[in-house]
């Protein structure tokens, strides 16, 4: 926001510091989608994404969501946490969407009070909310969106307080009773870029230890071959369910442990990262008919229990790459975008050996579009670009409404669920929109994204 440009500047840096690898030739070299459509390209996303907030605006202004279909307000938990408004906040920023992002934060800061009597998700909140509040933070220097992340990370420290440091599921933020002993990796290993964050901002060094004890133990349940599985206990540590992969309820744990050393300098992270990619590498990937996928296995053996791979699982091409793969990560992406191709949409699970959809919603994620955005940035070639054109026309065609976009009952039918999950405008259509803008509107190698695109930067 231009009042606060001197702010800004910290996380919107000049130049790609990662070396590019040279951009393909022929039909995929950088002469196929010229800077000048690109630019066209980041205002009609720019443009979308206007629409939706516009109809969240109209229709649901003040509550968490917006039901796209019946132009209803949804609340998650009966309450407004305004979930939208905070996860949306930075996306408007980086596109220099200025009066509306003043307004929201506006909103955010005279309006939003965590003082309920709500048991709310205790990773859902940290990832959309005390992410989003900490970025908008650093965007802006509103010393009130820190306020009220440090008053929500301390209402949800209590979830911590089990015997193995694990959090549970569910915390009450007015009492900070915690329950729900069912968890994963995903969430209990997600929680270290917000939680360190917070510490780093406010000089209170518990939300770090909490939350890193918690993405260690993790660690440590770890079979003998350096897998984890997909379910856990949190009183016991015991596990639940053995099958492994990098799909839901496991994929941003590796996130994390990347991205926690880069963000943070962590080396207890950038070594349970060596060990835990490389049992990654080893035992998830398969090739098929000569394409590579990454599939199910069981955690203690590695044997392959599933064909698997879906929407959720096209976070890993990204991550390979930003981590240094880039080769295993261009012949994953391709995967991925066959997947999405073969529908005009891509399903939430597929079965890459039988061909078909095992899962076939649509929630409207942004995995497949974050990994084209990173190896677009990491390789230069336009390649990338000219996919995210092809999804984001796909995207528009079958989900957009009259006031928004709409998850999709299924990919095959294209019949559309009332749903706009706060997601769709912190993630898809943020990295929609840095795949095709300028280089310098948010540097990979300078800035961690979170897990729910909130960008983060090390300024303490």
């Amino acid at each position: 926001m231009r009042l606060h440009a001197a702010l800004l500047s910290l996380l919107l840096v000049p130049t790609l510091a990662i070396a590019a690898e040279p951009a393909t030739k022929g039909a995929e070299s950088s002469a196929s989608f010229s800077d000048k459509r690109a630019a066209r390209s980041a205002e009609e996303v720019k443009a979308q994404f206007l629409h939706a907030w516009r109809g969240y605006r109209e229709y649901a202004w003040g509550h968490d969501g917006l039901k796209p279909l019946s132009n209803m307000p949804h609340d998650w938990y009966g309450e407004s946490l305004l979930m939208t408004p905070v996860d949306a906040l930075d996306t408007m920023i980086l596109m220099g969407l200025d009066r509306e992002a003043a307004e929201a934060r506006e909103l955010i800061a005279t309006k939003l009070s965590f003082d309920r009597d709500l048991d709310v998700k205790h990773f859902e909140v940290v990832i959309r909310l005390l992410g989003g509040l900490l970025s908008g933070y650093q965007l802006t220097g509103d010393q009130r969106l820190l306020a009220l992340a440090n008053d929500l990370g301390t209402r949800l420290l209590p979830a911590f307080d089990s015997p193995t440091g694990l959090p549970y599921v569910y915390v009450n933020l007015r009492t900070g009773k915690a329950h729900g002993n069912e968890s994963n990796p995903a969430e209990a290993g997600t929680l270290l870029l917000e939680y360190g964050t917070l510490s780093k901002l406010t000089g209170n060094p518990v939300f770090y230890e909490k939350a890193k004890r918690a993405l260690v133990e993790t660690y440590k349940r770890r079979s003998k071959i350096g897998l984890v599985g997909e379910r856990f206990d949190v009183t016991t540590g015991e596990w639940m369910n053995k099958r492994s992969h990098v799909g839901a309820r496991i994929d941003s744990y590796y996130e994390y442990l990347w991205k926690c050393w880069t963000l943070f300098g962590d080396e207890d992270c950038h070594a349970m990262w060596k060990e835990s990619i490389a049992a990654a590498n080893r035992y998830y990937p398969e090739e098929v008919d000569g394409a590579l996928w990454v599939g199910h296995v069981d955690m203690d053996s590695g044997e392959r229990v599933a064909s698997r791979y879906g929407a959720l699982d096209a976070f890993w091409p990204g991550l390979l790459a930003l981590s240094g793969d880039v080769a295993q990560a261009r012949r994953l992406q391709d995967s991925s975008f066959a997947m999405w191709r073969k529908w005009g949409i891509e399903p939430e699970a597929y079965d890459y050996r039988k061909g078909e959809v095992t899962s076939a919603g649509y929630p409207l994620r942004p995995e497949i579009i974050e990994s084209a955005w990173y190896l677009h940035r990491l390789t230069g070639d336009a390649k990338y670009r000219a996919m995210g054109r092809e999804m984001f026309d796909d995207f528009v065609r079958y989900t957009r409404t009259d006031s928004g976009f709409a998850a999709l009952d299924s990919v095959i039918t294209k019949d559309k669920d009332d749903d706009m999950e706060s997601f769709v405008l912190a993630e898809t259509f943020k990295y929609f929109y840095l795949l095709f803008a300028p280089p310098e509107t948010l540097d990979p190698s300078k800035v961690v994204l979170t897990t729910e695109a909130h960008p983060l930067r090390r300024t303490w």
